[in-house]
């Protein structure tokens, strides 16, 4: 145990001592205390050594413990201390996860803007990234379904620039003066403070039924953008419509986009489900390690520009955030890449400390006249001074770059000495876009505002058979879950407007009318980007993915070293998943030996494979024991279930046969002859044999080679035919 604790200490001292990577890193690493040093002690706020930290200053004797005394400054500000050591939580976004990166832009958009930040090729920007769910509680699950924010702040060598943004590129209102009102209903029902962290409830569906305009998103919210696999793989978008403003004072709106490298990749419901009980950090933890192991996450930036010219040439309004601009009338433009690379020091001081807010701009870029953009820049604002206070700008996690004391006679402007002068726009100061503004003031957005159904069926339109038909899983479990059927029924038909098939599938689920007519034609129309299987890495990469190796004694140890040694050559993360925690021996080991036997990351009942992206079982005796534990057979069923990666060599096909195989549709290999066979995701070899896994795996469709073919199933993220041909149904999970 020591020597484990001494390897965690000599961690964090190395990552603590590593080299300054940036301004950023370098203005915040002079309010970082490395306690693992040996040369900080225990202090009072104001520099005084204290002799201990276990007694408060008391009246005493040999025989008695009498009064506390008030006198004790030295406890009085410990105590202080912890009952303010938490701000309140967040409104929304209160569950969220974070880490320090880099941007860098590799085609300037100087057309466009004058912004350094995205026109300077030669320059790095520091960037800090956070991640969260919307609706739940700090303490609530990482992986139920809900919107997940992606707010970025850059730190510019011209200020900070704040991308406010989510994983899904609309939102449910038009309007900022709605914000209280959805929020309001997507929280806990104020009768009963209930349900914690989901959409599932009677007053969330009440408001999406009586704002027509929410139709859009609560089409996205319910498809598998709902329940990501990890914040690596999901999109960011800004979501609203800003401007950018280049030398000549020319003006474009702008949308903003990221789109991962890694692809975009969701759970199964099912699995969401469960594991919000069995791991609710999974998100958090996932992010962390993939940037501890080095394989860092990144994002390709792209920009979406009209300029002034043609915002009125489309259907809807570009300033409403209910719509996309679809790529086909006006293409994303990818110009820059974001990385994240470094992990937190603390949680609380940078994390939970972070404040966003969209008022935060830079010179050549601006805000246009979207009505929730213009609302946000006013409550982001007033919610931290709320959080924070009024220096929560200066907190080291938010301000941009410096930390100064002002020293002078002076703190007004004008003033005589003219000191602290404004920067004219020439030399870099901030300067709004002239836009000449015509109209009376009334409560009324324009007239294209007021269309709410088109993009929702140019969405669902847009989606593959297996993304429809979990969209139509997600309603079914939301509204099973609204006990009054008002909400349910009407919602079943705010459906038939959409699609008919649709609505009819799920008013069979919940038990309302099925409709007969279509509410409005659906136009047929497509948008190839709004599927996420649009979003396939270049190249097949298993980079990041967790793969669990099952293993009990007797198992074949080559096999298993030369598949770890593969994977990790992948950068995918291998783990050795045993009948128990302590050490395993191999088939015909010799357990004296001091090289006998392996010692697993974690045990069957330990971990579940909800955990992992893929299932390898090695070949070996060992399979005879697991054939007789429920939980290895288990593992297997809710993997194929989950529509996971499967490989099994040699005895351990006849685990994968006693899992499933009531699904004859899977073929398998036979054990003892030559061949990989390749089933619906599930790869086999009839022989265990460690020469068949190399370190340089081509992943391709139709592989001969084992490590070829099972990587290449890794590589597709999931395989929903299974599902689609009703194999994932078949065994129980």
């Amino acid at each position: 145990m020591a020597s484990k604790i001494s390897q965690g200490v000599e961690k964090v001292v190395t990552m603590a001592s590593n080299g300054i990577t940036d301004k950023k890193h370098a203005d915040l690493h002079r309010d970082t205390v490395n306690i693992h040093d040996n040369k900080h002690f225990s202090t009072t706020d104001f520099g005084t050594k204290v002799a201990t930290q276990d007694d408060w200053l008391r009246v005493v004797n040999d025989g008695r413990t009498g009064p506390s005394l008030l006198e004790d400054q030295i406890a009085r500000e410990k105590i202080h201390r912890f009952d303010h050591e938490r701000i309140p939580e967040r409104v929304v976004h209160a569950r969220g996860a974070g880490a320090f990166g880099s941007f860098r832009v590799y085609e300037s958009a100087e057309d466009v803007t004058h912004a350094k930040v995205l026109t300077d090729t030669s320059r790095t920007t520091p960037v800090f990234i956070r991640f969260s769910t919307v609706q739940g509680s700090r303490g609530s699950a990482d992986t139920v379904r809900d919107v997940r924010g992606f707010a970025i702040k850059f730190y510019t060598e011209e200020g900070n620039w704040d991308i406010v943004g989510n994983d899904i590129p609309v939102f449910f209102i038009q309007d900022a003066m709605k914000f209280p009102d959805i929020v309001h209903a997507v929280k806990p029902e104020p009768d009963r403070e209930v349900p914690q962290a989901q959409s599932a409830h009677n007053n969330f569906w009440d408001f999406q039924y009586l704002h027509s305009e929410a139709t859009h998103m609560f089409m996205w919210a319910m498809s598998d953008r709902g329940v990501p696999r990890s914040f690596r793989m999901m999109q960011g978008f800004g979501v609203n419509t800003f401007r950018l403003i280049n030398k000549d004072g020319i003006s474009h709106f702008v949308k903003f986009h990221f789109t991962p490298t890694l692809g975009v990749h969701s759970l199964v419901w099912d699995e969401a489900l469960k594991l919000s009980g069995q791991d609710p950090d999974f998100h958090r933890k996932d992010l962390y390690e993939a940037i501890d192991e080095g394989v860092y996450p990144k994002w390709k930036f792209g920009i979406q520009t009209l300029p002034d010219s043609r915002q009125d040439d489309f259907d809807f309004d570009i300033l409403d955030a209910t719509k996309i601009w679809p790529e086909e009338d006006v293409p994303i433009r990818y110009i820059g890449e974001l990385e994240l690379n470094r992990n937190i020091d603390e949680f609380f001081t940078q994390v939970e400390q972070a404040a966003f807010c969209t008022s935060h701009i830079v010179p050549g870029i601006d805000f246009s006249d979207d009505p929730l953009l213009q609302g946000r820049n006013f409550s982001y604002f007033d919610t931290q001074l709320s959080r924070l206070g009024i220096n929560w700008q200066e907190l080291p996690i938010n301000r941009p770059g410096r930390h100064r004391i002002t020293a002078g006679k002076v703190n007004y402007w004008p003033n005589r000495f003219e000191a602290v002068p404004p920067v004219p726009p020439s030399e870099g100061g901030f300067n709004s876009f002239p836009e000449k503004i015509q109209g009376i003031a009334e409560r009324l957005k324009s007239k294209k505002f007021s269309e709410h159904i088109n993009q929702a069926q140019l969405f669902y339109n847009s989606l593959t058979p297996p993304e429809k038909y979990h969209l139509e899983n997600a309603l079914g479990f939301e509204l099973d879950h609204c006990d009054e059927p008002i909400v349910y029924e009407r919602i079943c038909d705010r459906l038939r407007d959409i699609d008919l098939e649709l609505a009819k599938n799920v008013a069979t689920l919940v038990g309302a009318p099925v409709p007969e007519k279509e509410g409005r034609p659906n136009h047929g129309k497509k948008s190839k980007s709004l599927s996420q299987t649009y979003f396939m890495p270049s190249e097949p990469t298993i980079a990041s993915r967790r793969v669990a190796i099952l293993i009990g004694d007797g198992f074949d140890k080559a096999t298993v070293k030369a598949m770890q040694t593969s994977l990790k050559a992948a950068n995918a993360f291998p783990f050795v998943i045993g009948v128990r925690r302590s050490t395993i021996y191999g088939e015909g080991e010799d357990k004296s030996s001091s090289s006998a036997g392996m010692m697993p990351a974690h045990h069957l009942e330990g971990m579940r494979s909800t955990m992992f992206d893929a299932l390898f079982i090695p070949g070996g005796s060992h399979n005879q024991t697991l054939q007789k534990n429920g939980r290895a057979i288990h593992w297997v069923r809710e993997a194929f279930a989950h529509c996971k990666a499967i490989g099994a060599m040699g005895e351990a096909v006849e685990l994968i046969k006693t899992a499933i195989g009531s699904v004859d549709k899977v073929k398998l290999a036979s054990v003892g002859e030559q061949g990989v066979i390749e089933s619906y995701g599930v790869v086999t070899a009839g022989k265990s044999e460690a020469s068949g896994i190399g370190e340089m795996i081509k992943m391709l469709k139709g592989a001969k080679d084992f490590a070829g073919a099972f990587f290449y199933s890794i590589s597709c993220h999931r395989h929903f035919e299974r599902e689609m041909e009703g194999l994932s149904s078949m065994v129980a999970y």
